[in-house]
């Protein structure tokens, strides 16, 4: 599978090129600054560019089979829906289907699976513009005609990688960790990837 990654020098994304290698694939790690990722490997390959750049994303996309969304913006938000619509359009243009887009548990339905803590503070006041971004985000992925995936990642720890997550849980669940290893985040990403799961859905994912 010939696979582009955007977000490939994030934390996630790096995490995501590094597995899709270690699976066999070939990946094109799109970046403003992909010298940053200091990777080398036969079957890795650079895209520079913006993803705010309609043009740049186009030709990133050109050619591969599927496509990996790990778009980071820090605090503010605002980088995710535009460059997730830049996405699709280019998706659309040279008719690639799939696409698997990191998102945010408690975007949806799966609100109710947060604390107090989550919901008010941290989404309801320092991170409100970073979440608003995830949800224009996911309703430009579903609004698409793509064979997309949404994956709803609880906290990113820095852990290993260890299998042994949750996901694709109902509202009923309970006595989550809402913690997640980057590391499965990817595990997952791939998993979901490669034996086409979830397909117009939005797994969650949780220690």
């Amino acid at each position: 599978m010939n696979v582009v990654v955007f977000g490939a020098t994030g934390t996630v994304g790096r995490e995501i090129v590094n597995q899709v290698l270690a699976r066999g694939h070939r990946v094109t790690a799109f970046s403003r600054n992909p010298q940053n990722m200091a990777m080398d490997h036969e079957a890795l390959s650079f895209a520079q560019g913006d993803v705010l750049d309609p043009k740049a994303v186009a030709a990133a996309v050109a050619g591969h089979d599927a496509v990996i969304c790990a778009l980071g913006a820090g605090l503010k938000g605002g980088l995710r829906a535009p460059g997730t619509n830049n996405i699709i359009a280019a998706m659309q243009r040279h008719n690639i289907r799939r696409l698997v887009c990191l998102s945010t548990l408690g975007v949806g339905d799966s609100k109710v699976h947060l604390n107090f803590y989550w919901k008010y503070i941290m989404f309801g006041m320092l991170l409100r513009n970073a979440f608003a971004d995830h949800v224009a985000q996911e309703t430009a992925v579903q609004s698409s005609d793509l064979d997309w995936t949404l994956i709803r990642p609880s906290a990113y720890t820095d852990g290993p990688m260890t299998g042994r997550y949750q996901h694709g849980f109902d509202s009923t669940k309970r006595r989550l960790n809402l913690q997640i290893s980057r590391a499965d985040v990817a595990h997952f990403t791939l998993e979901t990837l490669e034996q086409q799961t979830y397909i117009g859905q939005t797994p969650a994912v949780s220690f």
